[in-house]
């Protein structure tokens, strides 16, 4: 009788705890949520949908690689520079020697590590790469590197009969990057780079084993990578890139997208965990890189970042491409007990991976993985380099386009399809197919009413499956539809959103009541009414996803990684507002009467990058009046890749061609916009495609 009460109270509380949760999220929180859902299935589904036989993986497979390296900055592949490898000191530790050592991936950008190995060498070795976690040491604020906090691992590998190089990471190496772009220090412009700190840990790896093949103990048929936790990913990038990896064991180091981006896993992981997902990948694509090599999947059941279902899933997908291989034997997993944590179960199981693919052997695990070394002893440089790169590589890791001008018509016209080509594929490959942006619309009134000469008609619209949006329709009263001069669809971000609700507010009290609503203003309202009485002309307004009714909680924390769910996804928020324009214009123009009416389309901020690239792709816009529009998209909008192609800039040139464009700045912004001024001149466009005005400075109170 007790253990059903017992039940009865858990079922309570569970039922409560959900009805508590469902209170406390807002719509916008419910509609974003039901969106991840569903494109993460979508993603899912798609990711290994056309893959049938292994002559189909075969044929995709290296399409995939190059993929993977473009999606970590690695496409074009940099240069291979000369390493100029420098051991700075060894300590000899009876039955094996370890070389505190550095080499250079790129011209100053410096990795530093330990290299583990036997003192006694008959016989070129099997070689170990082991990359490090998050497990930075420092002392007085000193970084001695994460290499300190690993070194068990090396010296088992070197007690053992192998070569092992263990080397430090961007972040937590004795130079302290950053890998904490998006996830902690707002660098969103990484996605617009096409940067993650990923790619350098990739390109890291790939330098480790061109410097493991410069040495004579190491058998260069013979190398395998592990690494736990940060280290684990990195395995994976390293595993799936270079074949010259013939076992990797990494160890609680990847996921499916259904933990990082649903369960919400993504929040205790940093950007280098991930590539810039620009073709729409389920994780485990990357694993399957691997195949038929030895993989064995290894993580702990009570890991909270790298959750048990997530990693069972993902093994079950990958062992169906090592079945096409008649491999499965060299696939394994293994779990076992215990929290997000570098455990003794863990080691053994890599160390038994590594003997029977590298080695050929099977021995009894018998010496543990102990560390012997003071942090101090395992330190490479005394003095920090001047000319490192490691703090600021994220300027120049991924390649900024500098679009020249155009000298011709012909030429412009060869960029601009480029261009338009790039954003489509590399941008934009987050949207729904083409074919459905005027499709299934679902538009319906919600509301009319009028006021003081001024009628306002409310429709809400499915912008893309679960969000919904609304369309507000304010013009003269009396004035039919086909009769207006023009429609302006004024695309809102927060602060216009409470801009638009405060000027209506007098009027339409009824319709914007709510609590929490921003103060009605009189003065607003009396111009706009104003303007109405004065000139046929509609005023459409609609908040994207995300703003307005839309919103979700905005805390920083909680925003900063719903944006990231968005990167994860293939996506970015500002590229998915873009959608939520074009289908706002395509709600608008389904509107009886507004099929033909000219369309103007206005916005301010970030958002006006956002209503000029849904420009690009729609048709008979007569005019963009875009006011403090950010010069770069660098301050924003964020789409992927951007920056590898074109600049705002090229974009506003790009529109002015289609439409007439304002842009409306506090200061004199001539300059920043001297590009699309300029083709305008070479390429003899009308005076009136482009305009830069400068507003009049507001006056100072006394």
């Amino acid at each position: 009788m007790k253990s059903v009460c017992r039940l009865m109270i858990l079922a309570l509380s569970f039922l409560l705890s959900l009805f508590e949760l469902a209170l406390a999220q807002s719509p916008g929180d419910e509609m974003i949520d039901a969106y991840f859902r569903q494109e993460t299935a979508k993603v899912s589904h798609n990711t290994f949908a056309h893959i049938k036989t292994l002559e189909d993986w075969e044929a995709y497979k290296p399409v995939a690689r190059e993929q993977l390296f473009e999606m970590l900055g690695l496409s074009p592949r940099p240069e291979k520079t000369p390493l100029k490898p420098v051991v700075t000191g060894t300590v000899d530790q009876g039955d094996f020697i370890v070389e505190n050592l550095q080499f250079q991936s790129r011209p100053g950008l410096y990795v530093t590590g330990n290299l583990y190995r036997p003192k006694e060498i008959k016989e070129p070795l099997p070689a170990i790469l082991y990359v490090c976690g998050h497990g930075g040491v420092k002392k007085n604020g000193v970084s001695y590197g994460n290499k300190t906090h690993y070194q068990h691992h090396g010296a088992w590998f070197a007690r053992n009969g192998y070569v092992c190089l263990t080397i430090d990471t961007l972040q937590l190496g004795e130079i302290e990057g950053i890998h904490h772009g998006t996830y902690r220090e707002k660098m969103w412009w990484w996605n617009a780079r096409g940067y993650t700190s990923a790619g350098v840990e990739a390109w890291n790896c790939i330098r480790a084993l061109d410097y493991l093949e410069t040495r004579p103990e190491v058998d260069k048929e013979r190398m395998g990578v592990t690494g736990r936790s940060g280290g684990g990913v990195y395995s994976w990038w390293i595993a799936a890139l270079d074949e010259r990896i013939k076992a990797a064991v990494p160890v609680a180091g990847i996921t499916n997208l259904q933990n990082y981006v649903v369960d919400g896993c993504v929040e205790g992981h940093c950007d280098c965990m991930f590539m810039v997902n620009t073709y729409r990948w389920d994780y485990a694509m990357v694993a399957a890189l691997v195949a038929p090599r030895p993989l064995l999947i290894s993580n702990s059941d009570k890991d909270r970042i790298f959750p048990l279902d997530g990693v069972v899933d993902l093994y079950f997908d990958v062992r169906k491409i090592y079945q096409l291989y008649g491999e499965a034997d060299k696939l394994g997993l293994q779990i076992t007990e215990g929290p997000h944590q570098d455990t003794q179960e863990l080691r053994i199981h890599a160390f038994h991976w590594m003997n029977k693919y590298l080695k050929g052997e099977d021995p009894l695990i018998e010496t543990t993985a102990v560390k012997f070394f003071e942090p101090e002893q395992l330190k490479v440089f005394d003095k920090l380099p001047e000319d490192q790169i490691n703090t600021k590589i994220s300027e120049t890791f991924t390649v900024k386009a500098n679009p020249p001008l155009p000298e011709s018509s012909a030429e412009w016209e060869t960029m601009k399809q480029d261009w338009m080509k790039q954003l489509r594929e590399k941008s934009f490959r987050g949207w729904p197919s083409e074919e459905t942006v005027g499709q299934d619309l679902n538009l319906k009134e919600v509301f009319s009413a009028e006021a003081d000469g001024i009628k306002m008609t409310a429709y809400d619209f499915t912008a893309q499956g679960p969000i919904k949006l609304r369309l507000f329709l304010a013009q003269p009263a009396g004035v039919k539809p086909q009769d207006l001069d023009l429609v302006v669809l004024n695309v809102l971000d927060e602060e216009g959103w409470n801009s638009f609700l405060s000027t209506y507010r007098p009027g339409f009290k009824k319709q914007f009541q709510n609590d929490g609503l921003p103060e009605a203003i009189e003065d607003d309202y009396q111009s706009q009414k104003q303007m109405f009485q004065h000139f046929k002309w509609g005023m459409a307004y609609v908040a994207p996803r995300g703003v307005g009714l839309s919103a979700w909680d905005h805390e920083e924390r909680h925003h900063t990684h719903i944006r990231r769910r968005f990167m994860l996804l293939g996506q970015t928020l500002d590229g998915m507002q873009v959608w939520d324009i074009r289908r706002a214009i395509h709600a608008l123009r389904n509107l009886e009467g507004f099929d033909n009416t000219p369309l103007w389309l206005q916005s301010e901020r970030t958002m006006a990058g956002n209503t000029l690239y849904a420009s690009l792709f729609e048709d008979d816009i007569t005019r963009l009046d875009l006011w403090q529009l950010p010069s770069s998209h660098r301050n924003g909008p964020i789409y992927l890749n951007v920056l590898r192609y074109l600049d705002l800039p090229q974009a506003v040139a790009l529109g002015a061609e289609k439409s007439a464009v304002r842009i409306y700045d506090s200061q004199d912004s001539k300059s920043d916009w001297k590009y699309p001024a300029t083709v305008r001149e070479r390429l003899e466009w009308p005076e009136k495609q482009l305009g830069i005005r400068q507003l009049p400075k507001p006056d100072v109170g006394e």
